[in-house]
């Protein structure tokens, strides 16, 4: 007699799911390393891994890599043109930051950057990016999953659930963010219907041991030889439970378990700068960004796929008023940083392999944010236009592609949609967007969802 009974039903989707769950052992024993998902690219790759800056709440593109000479020559003047904002904005506000050229190609770049403008030569800049909204959240979800609505996989979960990670010791996506989340916090680094374990891994890059970077990578009371013990005895439990239940995230809650394991020797050797030169140390500061990029370095060199690093929690670049202070500050943490990774990354030879970009949810107004009638010597959210770059693996420096309006307020030639640029990067790595896809509730889905093309014209 069956220790328990069950239905018809329960009996089909048992018999349906059958040939997925004999594969359980092996995931246990032998944990995939590249190709979590049984997924090869689709052709040969131009970029391996990704480091991704993400400036949280909005950088300037006015005041950084997108001059705009007409808001001097107007200043003070009402800006022809213009589109609704989310809040009251004035006449044409200059920026308050010089631009110069850069490099073999010419190209502008702000005071702010004039650390990384000396790689502008390897930089593709593109002026002509726009969202659909001027509101963070749903901006933040775009640009990082897609979607500005609905839940879905984030581009870091879709690269690890294609090509995976290839170091079976570390997660094939790593989340950056110093203080804290960022606003929707795990969200921005979601898996969503893909399974679990193609989320992107958070660490408070603030803290400077492993230990309280990375959250329980160490047991304080038992040994790994004794944490193995324990994990089989899960296991066990584990395999009791699903043969009373069907849950498809099961899986990824083992697998979890048993990277975690594995992760408490590599994780500490990944994470250790002390181990680098002193040189490559102090070329990267002492900061938190300076600490955050080497390590990113060195995880992208161990094989993880995707890093994110995020400058800041809540939202440092959401610049409302006094914009020259604060953008200056900002862009100081984290020029020098820029510029070393792309020094390290050229002399290691991983350029070429590396797709490194830079970028926040969306740009800013080109005119001036007001308080009652009175300037606040900010700017207001911008989605209409704002700018995006990238350099390394697959892309043609020293190019800009597209560019917004004479004032700067709103994509004029060749748009580009987070759509598009999804559809570049997986390209890059490998990937068609139009074949990467997941079935889930009934149709397949994918990163791009029914948009995007991907930009040949900055790629070499």
């Amino acid at each position: 007699m069956l220790p328990y009974s069950f239905s018809r039903r329960d009996m089909l989707a048992r018999s349906g799911v059958g040939l997925g769950m004999l594969g359980l052992a092996g995931l246990l024993q032998e944990p995939a390393a590249a190709g979590t998902s049984g997924m090869m690219p689709h052709f040969a790759p131009r970029a391996k891994r990704v480091i991704h800056f993400f400036l949280n709440g909005g950088p300037s593109h006015v005041d950084t890599f997108d001059p705009k000479p007409a808001l001097l020559k107007h200043a003070g003047q009402p800006i022809p043109n213009t589109r609704i904002t989310e809040r009251k904005t004035g006449a044409a506000f200059p920026s308050p930051f010089k631009f110069q050229k850069y490099g073999e190609s010419g190209i502008e770049v702000s005071e702010l950057f004039a650390k990384t403008a000396q790689h502008i030569d390897k930089i593709a800049v593109i002026r002509s990016m726009y969202a659909q909204v001027p509101n963070h959240e749903p901006s933040l979800m775009l640009m990082n999953c897609g979607d500005s609505i609905q839940a879905r996989p984030s581009m870091g979960a879709w690269l690890n659930y294609g090509l995976g990670s290839e170091n079976e010791n570390l997660p094939g996506f790593v989340a950056m963010c110093p203080g804290g989340m960022p606003i929707k916090g795990a969200e921005n680094w979601q898996s969503a219907f893909l399974p679990g374990a193609m989320q992107g891994t958070y660490v408070d890059s603030n803290q400077t041991s492993v230990e309280r970077l990375i959250e329980n990578i160490r047991s304080p009371h038992a040994t790994l030889e004794t944490q193995r013990q324990q994990l089989v005895l899960l296991q066990q439990l584990n395999e009791a439970h699903r043969r009373e239940r069907l849950d498809p995230r099961l899986e990824a809650r083992i697998e979890s378990f048993e990277l975690a394991y594995r992760m408490q020797t590599a994780a500490s050797d990944a994470f250790e700068i002390k181990d680098e030169p002193q040189y490559i140390q102090d070329m990267y500061g002492s900061s938190v960004h300076g600490r955050q990029t080497l390590i990113a370095r060195r995880l992208v060199e161990r094989g993880v796929r995707m890093v994110q690093l995020w400058h800041g929690a809540g939202q440092p670049w959401d610049n409302h008023e006094n914009i020259e202070a604060t953008h200056r500050k900002l862009a100081a943490e984290i020029d020098g940083p820029i510029a070393a990774l792309l020094s390290d990354l050229q002399s290691r030879g991983m350029l070429d392999e590396t797709l490194v970009m830079w970028g926040g949810e969306f740009g800013r107004t080109p005119s001036v944010e007001l308080s009652g009638n009175q300037p606040k010597l900010g700017r207001d959210h911008n989605h209409y236009g704002f700018t995006v770059w990238m350099a390394g693996g697959g892309i043609k420096g020293g190019t800009v592609y597209g560019s917004t309006d004479e004032f700067g307020f709103a994509a004029q030639e060749n748009p580009v949609s987070a759509h598009d640029l999804h559809a570049t990067i997986l390209h890059l790595m490998g990937l068609d967007h139009q074949q990467l896809t997941y079935r889930y509730a009934g149709r397949d889905f994918r990163l791009t969802d029914v948009h995007g093309n991907v930009l040949h014209d900055i790629l070499t």
